[in-house]
């Protein structure tokens, strides 16, 4: 045997970690590593088919949960634009209420705006047309008083389920008067007293032969009627024209359904 083998294996001899009990620090754990590798891949698997066996609607769910998110961070344009009407309504009708109260600009004339909106209540018209109708001899004059009657009837029926609807609170906390709670007119929108200015300005354009002085002052009464409720803080600007626009689908409402001649002679009878 050559010297130079004798020596190498006497350095391997000599060499510690070459002994029986250090082998395994050199050598790899091949039983561990694969052990290992066979558990993660039985753990994929696992989790591949619990994916597969998972609800479809959970998946569908957890898709659709990003985009809900998204939606709710960026709002539609409409949304926006609604929104964006709803504050300026707002803000506008609080900058008119200048006789919402003594302590506003216009607190002096707050007496006075309110006996405008009286002119436009439900219980003097129909009180009204009650004396006018006992009072008048004319089958022309009864039929149009008592349609009169029909048409002021319908407004308040209308109006006070429009407003249990809505709900709407007015622009101020002005408590409704007494007035008020008798016609059920206790919310905001639609603005009762614009509706039937408009309904009465137009049944009585529309039925009554006035000079055109008369019907000029009788469109402008319907509007200060409608605008004096947002002065005193009320209604909101919205509120009256859309009671602007009940009141004309009212007149249109009654005109289709009008009483006869006949029939408001046999009420009459009746009644």
């Amino acid at each position: 045997m050559p010297a130079s083998q004798v020596r190498s294996r006497a350095r391997d001899r000599s060499n510690v970690l070459n002994r029986a009990e250090f082998l395994s620090l050199n050598q790899p754990m091949k039983g561990n590593q694969e052990s290992r590798s066979s558990s993660r891949k039985q753990s994929g698997q696992a989790g591949a088919a619990g994916a597969q066996n998972s609800n479809p609607k959970e998946r569908r769910q957890s898709q659709q949960l990003p985009e809900e998110d998204c939606m709710q961070l960026n709002p539609s344009f409409k949304g926006i634009a609604f929104n964006s009407l709803l504050a300026i309504d707002i803000c506008m009708s609080k900058r008119l209420g200048v006789c919402a109260n003594k302590a506003s600009s216009w607190g002096g004339a707050r007496s006075m705006i309110n006996l405008l909106g009286i002119t436009g209540h439900g219980i003097p018209w129909i009180a009204g047309t009650l004396i006018c109708l006992v009072k008048s001899s004319t089958l022309a004059g009864q039929e149009v008083l008592m349609n009169l009657l029909l048409a002021l009837l319908l407004d308040i029926m209308i109006v006070a389920g429009l407003q249990k609807l809505a709900k709407r609170k007015g622009p101020y906390d002005v408590s409704p008067g007494l007035l008020d709670y008798l016609t059920m007119d206790t919310y905001a929108f639609p603005a009762g007293h614009a509706s039937r200015a408009a309904m009465l300005s137009k049944f009585f354009l529309n039925h009554l032969v006035l000079a055109i002085p008369l019907r000029i002052l009788l469109v402008l009464w319907a509007l200060c009627v409608g605008f004096s409720r947002v002065m005193i803080g009320r209604h909101h600007i919205t509120d009256v024209l859309s009671g602007f626009v009940f009141g004309y689908l009212q007149f249109r409402l009654v005109e289709l359904i009008w009483m006869s001649s006949n029939t408001c002679q046999m009420l009459i009878s009746i009644w």
